[in-house]
């Protein structure tokens, strides 16, 4: 796997100069920790991939209130299991859920195969509280497998290791667990291991190819490498995230939670962050709060432009079908990141340009500039660069932008400003701007 440098980019002469250092991050692809004994290959679709859909769906979607509605509302575990026998999502057809997410520019899907409250979507031999005995009676996990190999969609799978309904887990009211074992439960962490292994053996033997495997809420913090070392005997170039029981291969940000990064504004490690659409929940709720367009296309930039990974969530309702709300937001921010596409493929992050304000990234002969915050005015500065660029375009629409180099008032000396930014007429996007050069830039690695 390629080491993380960073870069010391001067411009040739013929381009003129520019004051002081400006730093690249190279992070073309995701660097993968040193320790990892990989080949080449491994990782290759999580780096190539960048943004992908995560769908949380459940027997949670019947009630229609949050995914965790049994624990947050204390809800008895008798009632909730009600639901698996109203479990019939007739309108489920995972080819118009894969439609939805290439028009939105995803190009893989991350999926819960079972959540806290314990009911698998699949047909595990395990436990009873599954798909298969439900009046649907179909292993929904297997045909979103089917659909995604079809298509050559990597597939990663969701797995809570926190579970409300199975005996055997230790619940004891830590963080996302029920307040105190059912009466009739076993609390066993080994039995409950046992059963967790062998579940995630069904997932990672019976549907061919999985890409990534995806952890949640081991609330004990439980240390066992050897769950992971299983993962990847049955499938060798799969991803899998750290919130396992083992440190993983990436980091799991979630709702812009703000991971830790390096001084050079990358992330430490392999990064991929995770949102939703809705602003209560991550499974379907009747009445769900939304976030704004540009909320969620500048949450999106923050993290691609720096070489992360990015997850936006929704839920299906109960019948199996994207909520309309949820399809109208893909699909705006399908035009935009469409459009803008190009400012996060195999670039680099550079610093030292502009404020704080905007996000640069590059390759070669162009750069990117990311209004990553709502400008305060319709022009930008590029200090301390002192290079015009032979062409200048605002990638959301195509239209040609004017550069100029020119001394302010408040200067001593000439920079490059873009000028005449439609902001106004953009409210709702982030806009990206792309600076062509009329030769590439001097680049020299220096390992770090």
């Amino acid at each position: 796997m390629e080491r993380r440098n960073f870069i010391n980019i001067t411009a040739l002469a013929s381009l003129g100069t520019m004051m002081g250092n400006i730093v690249y991050s190279r992070n073309k692809t995701h660097f993968m920790p040193e320790t990892m004994n990989y080949t080449t290959n491994i990782g290759n679709w999580f780096s190539e991939s960048r943004f992908g859909m995560f769908v949380h769906w459940g027997i949670y979607a019947i009630p229609a209130v949050h995914e965790q509605y049994q624990q947050r509302y204390g809800i008895p575990r008798k009632q909730y299991e009600q639901y698996a026998k109203q479990w019939d999502p007739v309108n489920f057809d995972p080819e118009k859920w894969l439609d939805l997410m290439q028009e939105a520019g995803m190009k893989y899907l991350t999926f819960t195969t079972k959540h806290h409250d314990g009911f698998c979507m699949w047909d595990t031999k395990q436990t009873p509280f599954n798909v298969m005995n439900t009046p649907y009676k179909k292993d929904i996990v297997g045909m979103l497998a089917n659909a995604c190999h079809k298509r050559n969609i990597p597939i990663s799978l969701y797995y809570s290791v926190v579970d409300w309904h199975h005996p055997n887990y230790p619940n004891e009211g830590r963080h996302h667990e029920l307040p105190a074992p059912g009466q009739n439960d076993r609390p066993d962490w080994e039995k409950y291991m046992e059963f967790l292994k062998a579940q995630v053996k069904e997932l990672c033997t019976n549907y061919g190819k999985i890409s990534g495997f995806w952890w949640d809420m081991n609330v004990p913090e439980y240390k066992d490498p050897s769950i992971n070392a299983m993962i990847r005997e049955l499938q060798p170039e799969i991803m899998i995230n750290n919130r396992g029981f083992d440190e993983g291969d990436f980091g799991t940000p979630e709702r812009d939670y703000k991971n830790k990064l390096s001084k050079n504004n990358t992330f430490i490690k392999p990064t991929e962050a995770c949102q939703s659409v809705g602003m209560q929940s991550w499974g379907y709720r009747k009445d769900e709060d939304y976030y704004t367009d540009r909320y969620l296309m500048r949450s999106i930039d923050s993290y691609l432009s720096r070489g992360a990974n990015y997850l936006l969530n929704v839920g299906p309702n109960e019948k199996g079908t994207i909520p309309d709300k949820s399809k109208d937001i893909l699909s705006i921010i399908g035009k935009w990141f469409h459009a803008t596409e190009e400012a996060y493929t195999d670039v680099e992050i550079i610093n030292g340009i502009g404020n704080n304000n905007i996000l640069i990234t590059g390759r070669d002969n162009v750069f990117y500039v990311h209004l990553n915050k709502l400008p305060k005015g319709n022009s930008v500065s590029l200090f301390p660069l002192k290079i015009l660029p032979e062409k200048t375009t605002l990638l959301n629409t195509k239209q040609a932008l004017k550069c100029v180099l020119e001394r302010k008032p408040y200067e001593k000396e000439a920079f490059l400003w873009i000028q005449d930014i439609p902001v106004n007429e953009y409210p709702n996007e982030i806009m990206v701007i792309k600076l062509e050069f009329n030769k590439t830039f001097n680049i020299k690695n220096i390992e770090k």
